[in-house]
């Protein structure tokens, strides 16, 4: 019998630790900013309600709830017991599993979700066996939609915060812009890798999805409205600059040079 695929205990750590994954999308602008992109993008592609979604990495159930409000019959699939705890007290459906062996029957769902899990598998031998899951998950010519972080985000954050000027923030981010990982056991994040966009169209295609898109989800001044709302000590997701924030992104979907300056990136395709 095949061992099913051990989570680094670091990622499970860090989840289960002092990290609120639940409150990550709305407790700042610019996670409110990747809240409501994430969620347009998504309803722009998805089939109409009530097709099933599997929300694999699906966390707390942020997403879930949403897209169950909206009508879809939605399933979350993730590691950490902190967080299907958190998605079934929401009133979600959920299970403890891993997205590079899912329990789920071949090609019973309309829509595949990998919102997270592309995040922490540094090795692309790992992202391949997730996306090849999500394939065999979905049914034929179903839905795939998956997220990545930037290779440029850790840039851009750490101006914003300042923290760049600090050794070690500065030298995590040399070694992240130059290989796209960010290695266990340094302090600020968990393990972690950040795509380009190319790199991410391209994994999709060597998993076996079509017609690929690839867009940037904040856009490319997230940053500045991080800066603004750390800085200031203002509540900025209900302001004029979150709107021309929100306002930028959507306009920036037409130029892909603009996709690295997004902190995140959503890659959409057909099974």
């Amino acid at each position: 019998m095949t061992l099913p695929p051990a989570v680094a205990p670091e990622i499970i750590a860090f989840y289960t630790g002092g990290y609120d994954e639940a409150t990550r999308l709305t407790s700042s602008a610019d996670g409110r900013l990747e809240l409501v992109r994430t969620q347009e993008l998504l309803r722009r592609h998805l089939p109409p309600a009530p097709a099933s979604i599997l929300d694999v990495g699906g966390g707390p159930g942020v997403h879930a709830r949403w897209l169950a409000a909206d009508g879809y019959d939605v399933h979350v699939v993730d590691p950490v017991p902190r967080h299907i705890e958190a998605a079934q007290q929401a009133g979600c459906s959920a299970e403890l599993g891993d997205a590079r062996q899912l329990a789920t029957p071949d090609h019973s769902y309309d829509v595949v979700l990998l919102l997270g899990p592309l995040y922490h598998l540094l090795d692309q031998e790992d992202r391949l066996q997730a996306l090849a899951e999500a394939r065999r998950a979905v049914k034929p010519g179903g839905l795939l939609a998956a997220a990545a972080i930037s290779r440029y985000a850790s840039l851009f954050e750490h101006t914003a915060t300042t923290w760049l000027d600090r050794e070690r923030v500065h030298d995590a981010v040399k070694d992240i812009l130059a290989t796209g990982r960010h290695d266990p056991g340094r302090k600020g994040f968990t393990a972690a890798y950040f795509h380009t966009a190319d790199g991410l169209a391209n994994e999709l295609v060597l998993a076996g999805f079509q017609g690929v898109s690839v867009y940037g989800i904040e856009g490319p001044t997230w940053s500045l409205l991080k800066a603004a709302e750390q800085h200031t000590g203002d509540q900025l997701a209900d302001s004029p600059m979150f709107r021309a924030a929100l306002a930028a992104a959507r306009m920036a979907e037409a130029y892909p040079d603009l996709l690295a300056a997004s902190s995140h990136m959503l890659a959409v395709a057909r099974s």
